[in-house]
C-alpha cells in the first residue's frame, strides 16, 4: 500500500509538510497525484517518523481538485511555525507504482523512466544540464520519441515536471 510520510521537492533539495491543518482532502491531493488511488487517512504528528531537512509547507489548504500538493494554499514555500515532529503523512488505498522513502518520486534523466499514473506513456528528460531539464521524450511501441513543439505551453512543461518529480 502506499502509505508515509509526504516529501516535497523544492529549491533541489527535500523538505517536509507540517500537519498544521492536514487532512483527508490534502492526503487525497498527495494519493491521486502518486497515481495511489484514495486516501484512507492524513495522519500527523510524526506518525512516520520525523523527517529532516526543511519544512516547505505549511497549513496546507487543499480543495480536493487539484492536480499536485504545490497547487494547494499555503503559507507559503518554507513559512511555518513547526518542528518535524509534526511532520504530515498519508495513508493511500492502491499499491501505487512508486516505492520507498521518499513518498513523491524523483527521476533523473539516466534512471529507467517511470510510469506515469496518469497512463501508460514513459516520459524522460535528456541532454539537459540536470535531471530536471532537457529535451522531452515518450516511450511508444517501446521507442523513444522526442514531442513537437506545435503547441506546446507551459502547462504541457508544468505536467512533465511534475511526473518527473521536479516541481
Amino acid at each position: 500500500r502506499c502509505a508515509g510520510r509526504v516529501e516535497v521537492f523544492y529549491k533541489n533539495q527535500w523538505g517536509t509538510v507540517c500537519d498544521d491543518h492536514w487532512d483527508l482532502e490534502n492526503a487525497g491531493v498527495v494519493c491521486r497525484q502518486l497515481g495511489c488511488g484514495a486516501a484512507l487517512s492524513a495522519p500527523g504528528a510524526g506518525h512516520f517518523r520525523a523527517g529532516s531537512g526543511p519544512i516547505w509547507l505549511d497549513d496546507v489548504n487543499c480543495m480536493g481538485t487539484e492536480v499536485a500538493l504545490s497547487y494547494c494554499r499555503s503559507k507559503g514555500w518554507g513559512n511555518n511555525n513547526c518542528h518535524h515532529g509534526e511532520d504530515a503523512g498519508v495513508v493511500c488505498s492502491g499499491q501505487g507504482r512508486f516505492h520507498g522513502p521518499p513518498l513523491v518520486p524523483s527521476v533523473d534523466s539516466s534512471s529507467p523512466a517511470i510510469d506515469t499514473p496518469a497512463g501508460p506513456a514513459e516520459v524522460r528528460l535528456v541532454n539537459g544540464l540536470n535531471r530536471c531539464s532537457g529535451r522531452v521524450e515518450v516511450m511508444h511501441d517501446h521507442q523513444w520519441g522526442t514531442v513537437c513543439d506545435d503547441d506546446w505551453n507551459f502547462p504541457d512543461a508544468s505536467v512533465v515536471c511534475r511526473q518527473l518529480g521536479c516541481g
